[in-house]
């Protein structure tokens, strides 16, 4: 994990306070940003999330898909959870709290986008932070890849029928033309177009041409990431300065999802009799989420000054110092684990 990204919540936050400033300063600048829109797209942020995600997914080795049967047990607790629980738990806790319990404290014309904001940030799963995640816990590689590969397939066809789903329950309108558009924009090409540049790297110079690929473009996809971020406080600076303790409250049911989640994997993951180099990445899998996506599909739907799009953004600030803690936690258990695995009798290396 480099420097930049260990403090990336502080130059979230830093961000996000430059964007409410210019916002304030240059308003004229930013109704031109806003009005760059071909189909309910914006452009500037558009090329700014490409940006953001296509170095993501350049490290996804979907030949990795060939390996789940190794850890068949990993992989079936963290697809019940990214795919069974995540995105319906997250939408009982917006419902709870954004819905009932924090109504009275924020705009009322918010309260539905900020439930679909909420949505969208669970319904994918992490694709590019888990593999600094894994590491940090002495994950099994092969499987956080067989993993974060089987993700992303499923991702190209489960993300919007999930999204519709919930947000038809919540009685929000579901524009599905931007939605497929958004799937197609923000998964599908970007899939591609990682894909065609992997290939070429491997097949001009092997792992190395990759590996200092990925290094030259990672500074790029955070600074796009930051730049949609002072983008999108620019246009919800004056909804903030109103609701000040917006973002507060709208990180309640993020980081209980989050715990949650994490949690739940983790321990099934020590009932099913699975390692604890599986269980500590299956578990920092299905609690993390593909922010990046969120923000992109959040704007496509909403718009840059929707409370979708600043609820996204509240799942990007608060991603690394909460991941930190789960690594935390699953590192510190790891005796606890394995002498749950071992009265079991049923650990994988006896497999």
């Amino acid at each position: 994990m480099t420097l930049f990204e260990r403090y990336l919540t502080l130059w979230v936050a830093l961000c996000m306070a430059a964007g409410v400033l210019l916002g304030h300063l240059f308003p004229g600048l930013f109704q031109v940003i806003a009005a760059a829109e071909v189909a309910q797209v914006n452009l500037p942020v558009a090329a700014l999330i490409w940006l953001m995600i296509i170095p993501m997914l350049i490290k996804v080795d979907f030949a990795a898909l060939g390996q789940v049967r190794e850890h068949w047990r990993g992989i079936s607790v963290t697809l019940f959870i990214n795919w069974a629980v995540k995105p319906f738990s997250m939408a009982v806790l917006g419902w709870l709290f954004i819905g009932y319990l924090f109504r009275p404290y924020l705009p009322p014309d918010q309260i539905n986008s900020y439930l679909a904001g909420l949505i969208l940030l669970a319904a994918a799963p992490c694709t590019a932070m888990v593999f600094v995640w894994s590491n940090l816990t002495k994950g099994e590689p092969n499987f956080t890849l067989s993993q974060v590969a089987l993700n992303d397939t499923i991702m190209v066809f489960a993300f919007a029928p999930i999204v519709g789903l919930l947000l038809g329950l919540s009685a929000i309108t579901i524009p599905w033309q931007t939605l497929v558009l958004s799937v197609v924009l923000y998964i599908v090409i970007p899939v591609l177009v990682g894909q065609v540049i992997r290939k070429t790297a491997l097949a001009s110079g092997g792992h190395a041409t990759l590996t200092a690929l990925l290094a030259r473009l990672q500074p790029v996809s955070l600074a796009a990431l930051l730049a949609t971020l002072v983008l999108l406080f620019g246009f919800q600076g004056p909804q903030i300065l109103k609701q000040p303790f917006v973002i507060a409250l709208l990180s309640v049911p993020i980081l209980i999802q989050v715990y949650f989640n994490a949690g739940l994997a983790y321990v099934l993951n020590r009932i099913a009799g699975e390692q604890h180099c599986v269980a500590g990445p299956s578990a920092l899998i299905g609690a993390s989420n593909f922010f990046e996506l969120a923000v992109a599909a959040a704007i496509s739907l909403f718009g840059l000054n929707s409370g979708a799009a600043l609820a996204t953004v509240v799942g990007v600030l608060i991603e690394v110092p909460v991941m930190l803690t789960v690594v935390y936690i699953v590192n510190g258990s790891k005796g606890w684990y394995e002498r749950g695995i071992a009265s079991t009798g049923r650990s994988t290396q006896a497999r």
